[in-house]
């Protein structure tokens, strides 16, 4: 029987951390709530929760040293996943009231407004996921997930040409217009809606993880 992996829920103070925590456990993990860098750093999987404001979360993050712990666990093929505004930290920049704020740049494009009649986003939808994915496997082509965001990425433009590299698996979804619903990049995986909030669905997904890790 495989090892119980270990699995850092990020503690910035952004984020649904106590859901996060126990859905984890649920999915399988021994699960451990901290900002503690070396736990971070060694934990062989780190996610990366988010709500609120872009620039407050980014803010946040590198106050509790969370972009240089991401860096440099990417750069070592650590696993990393981020979850809604976890997941937009995570492209070059964030555009909220017309102002523009850096982000991890891990990933090109911006972060803006969704165009749709009802904004925020909120509820219950289904995702077109990606040929191949990891991370949807097992699940109906009909699994719904839960959403909670005004903000998303509408454009994907990283394109990978060397033959010997797995291209990023992009998953989209829609309300009002298309946009990116969730990443696959190697070690670097990422959600717009919440797993954790998604029923078996989400705990599906969770297990999927962790079982790459």
């Amino acid at each position: 029987m495989s090892a119980t992996k270990r699995v850092v829920v990020f503690d910035y103070g952004f984020g649904n951390v106590r859901s996060a925590e126990r859905a984890l456990a649920r999915a399988g993990a021994e699960v451990e709530i901290t900002r503690d860098f070396d736990t971070a750093m060694n934990a062989d999987g780190l996610l990366v929760p988010g709500v609120g404001a872009f620039a407050a979360c980014m803010k946040g993050l590198k106050e509790a040293r969370g972009d240089w712990i991401i860096d440099r666990r990417l750069a070592g093929g650590r696993p990393v996943m981020g979850i809604c505004v976890g997941m937009q930290i995570l492209f070059a920049r964030g555009i909220e009231h017309g102002v523009e704020t850096e982000g991890m740049d891990e990933w090109p494009g911006s972060v803006e407004p969704l165009q749709a009649d009802v904004v925020p986003h909120m509820g219950w939808n289904t995702v077109d996921a990606a040929a191949g994915s990891e991370l949807f496997a097992g699940l109906d082509a009909d699994a719904r997930f839960y959403f909670v965001h005004s903000y998303a990425v509408h454009d994907w433009s990283l394109q990978v040409d060397n033959p010997v590299m797995r291209a990023p698996r992009v998953t989209w979804s829609t309300h009002g217009e298309p946009f990116v619903a969730a990443v696959e990049n190697g070690p670097l995986w990422a959600t717009q809606f919440h797993p954790e909030k998604s029923g078996d669905a989400g705990a599906q997904l969770l297990t999927n993880w962790i079982g790459t890790l």
